[in-house]
Parts: structure tokens; C-alpha cells; sequence
């Protein structure tokens, strides 16, 4: 399945490597430069497909559970202060998401959307630190029945645009879809300190179905 947040991207790459194969098979009179057009096109559209397939997911249940929003690895994990949206001590989990990954976002936690913010910043590698501050993000709070979860969509290098579906005071589900970052990017989750961390750096995630942290 290609998911609905890239239908723009999908369909005017595939229309256009479907051009180039049809034209290069008509008009193109050498071998060598035929072929090759068919074989740049097809990997083209390969890849195309792969960024943008959207796979089914089955979400672990749990008020408690704070899940991945991202499929990637976990590159980061360390104690901080988050005072905009939790207003207390953290834990920042990092996913950095490679663009052979998924790219379509979830839910960390079920509860209603409390902060949305649009930051129109830099394009740093996402698996640089400063990514995290300096990069174009959008920063997402969410209030469950356990706590709150502050989650950015943060682009990196060649990410160029950042799909956010949600409004404040939306009523969410964990592992739901929401949006996705285009061609390679990150993903930072800030859970309250408290908070019992279930993943380690270097783990791979799923999004909607990697159990990242523990509520209490």
C-alpha cells in the first residue's frame, strides 16, 4: 500500500519513469542507451515505492506504553530538561530514519493533541546532535491518561518537507497515522523522567509497534 501522504510525489515520479521507459523502447535506436534509460527508470521507480509503501501495523495495548513513532535506529538516548511542553526533568529517545525505511509517522500514546509548533529551521545530517535544535521540525504534545509526551518530526539533509495531519485538542490513538518526513529524517521523543526506558541505542524500530518507554 503507498500511503496517502505521498500520493503527490508517487504518482508524478511514476508517471514519469513510465514515460521514459515507454519513449526510450520507441524512439531510442541504440541498445545500449535504450537499456539503460529502462534500467535507471525502473530502479527509479523501485525506489519510489519503497520510500512510500505504507505496511499494515498491529499496535501493542497499553495505557502505559509509549511507542516508536518511526521506523529507523535508535541513535540517542539521554536524561534532559523539557521545559516546553513537560515542564520537567526527560528522557530523549532519538530515532533517525534511513530512506530505505518507512517513512509514515504514528502515534506514540492515545489522548488529545495540548501543543502543536512549527519550526522552519536547517537542514543538518539528522544524525547530527544539533539537528535536533537547529533543523526544520514540527513539535507535537500529547496528554494521555498517564502523562504527556512530547514528540518532534525533525527533517534532515535531503528531507525537504515535513506532513503533520494533526490539529490541537484531536483525540489520538496510539500507533494511529498521522503524517511522515520526506527522504531521510528523525524522529525525537521526550518522555517525563520517571518514565521506564524499554529500548537501547542501536535497536531497530517499528513504528506504532517498537515499545519505546514506560509511563507511570
Amino acid at each position: 500500500m503507498i500511503t496517502k501522504y505521498g500520493y503527490d510525489v508517487f504518482f508524478t515520479v511514476s508517471i514519469i519513469c513510465l514515460l521514459l521507459i515507454v519513449l526510450s523502447l520507441i524512439f531510442v535506436e541504440p541498445k545500449i542507451p535504450k537499456y539503460c534509460v529502462v534500467a535507471l527508470s525502473v530502479v527509479l521507480l523501485g525506489l519510489t515505492i519503497n520510500f512510500f509503501r505504507d505496511p499494515e501495523r498491529t499496535s501493542p495495548t497499553g495505557e502505559s506504553l509509549v511507542l516508536s513513532p518511526a521506523d529507523g535506529k535508535i541513535i540517542a538516548i539521554r536524561q534532559l530538561d523539557e521545559k516546553e511542553f513537560l515542564g520537567s526533568g526527560a528522557t530523549l529517545i532519538s530515532v533517525f530514519m534511513s530512506p530505505l525505511n518507512v517513512h509514515v509517522n504514528r502515534n506514540p500514546i492515545s489522548g488529545k493533541v495540548k501543543y502543536l509548533r512549527y519550526v522552519k529551521g536547517e537542514y543538518f545530517a539528522a544524525f547530527e546532535d544539533k539537528a535536533s535544535e537547529k533543523n526544520e521540525q514540527m513539535l507535537i504534545g500529547i496528554e494521555g491518561a498517564l502523562g504527556r509526551v512530547l514528540f518532534k518530526q525533525i527533517a534532515g539533509f535531503i528531507a525537504r518537507r515535513i506532513v503533520c495531519t494533526l490539529k490541537m485538542e484531536d483525540t489520538v490513538k496510539a500507533g494511529e497515522r498521522f503524517g511522515m518526513i520526506k527522504f531521510g529524517s528523525r524522529v525525537d521523543v521526550f518522555v517525563p523522567a520517571t518514565a521506564s526506558v524499554r529500548a537501547k541505542v542501536g535497536d531497530e524500530t517499528v513504528a506504532g509497534e517498537t515499545v519505546l518507554a514506560e509511563l507511570h
